[in-house]
């Protein structure tokens, strides 16, 4: 199975506090929205590339001519909205949704997600990372999405799939899979997260 990515750049990012759109803050001279598109590029499982863009980011929907990218234009209510508008405006499948702040994913991590994601057989699923791994890396933790399974503190990493098809048949049976790879971990929403991620940058690692 190969699937549509969705890479979610129509945010406000207000945690940040940035005049810059946050998909486009420069990390190591590249904005951080690249570093996921390379990801998505690099995954042998990922067919095409949607990257969606609102009324709160006209600077990243430019930019992303220059990345041969497909590009939509969603409402830019939330994060849950605009997925779903563009699911069923595109009239997708399976597809991998994920979001344009995680600077250290790579090609084969997406593609372990979408193996877990067949092999599962449910219709939706959830990557989380625990929560002792960004407070360990510095990150901040938002306290209303954290949640336990399993009995360990968990919180989205900002990735999921989802079967289309069934978007509009309320909740879903959904998988979590539980990724202790800091790469998964380190998503940036706020300002502290960035300086985190400078700082592991700078301490010899796979990064």
């Amino acid at each position: 199975m190969d699937v549509i990515a969705l890479v979610m750049a129509g945010g406000r990012g207000t945690r940040m506090g940035s005049l810059e759109e946050k998909p486009l803050l420069e990390i190591n001279g590249k904005p951080m929205i690249q570093y996921v598109l390379d990801a998505l590029k690099e995954a042998k499982r990922v067919k095409e590339i949607i990257v969606l863009v609102s009324k709160h980011t006209p600077k990243t929907a430019k930019k992303m001519k220059k990345f041969f990218v497909r590009v939509l234009k969603t409402p830019g209510k939330d994060y849950v909205f605009d997925m779903k508008y563009a699911i069923k405006k595109l009239k997708l499948g399976k597809v991998l949704i994920i979001s344009a702040d995680l600077p250290l994913i790579r090609g084969e991590i997406i593609d372990k997600i979408i193996e877990h994601y067949e092999r599962c057989g449910k219709p939706a699923l959830m990557v989380a990372v625990p929560v002792e791994i960004r407070k360990r890396l510095g990150l901040e933790i938002n306290d209303n999405y954290v949640f336990k399974k399993n009995g360990k503190w968990l919180v989205p990493a900002g990735i999921n799939m989802i079967d289309g098809r069934q978007i509009d048949k309320g909740e879903l049976d959904e998988e979590i899979l539980i990724m202790s790879d800091e790469r998964v971990a380190v998503n940036i929403n706020t300002p502290n997260d960035l300086k985190a991620l400078i700082q592991l940058l700078t301490i010899p690692k796979k990064y």
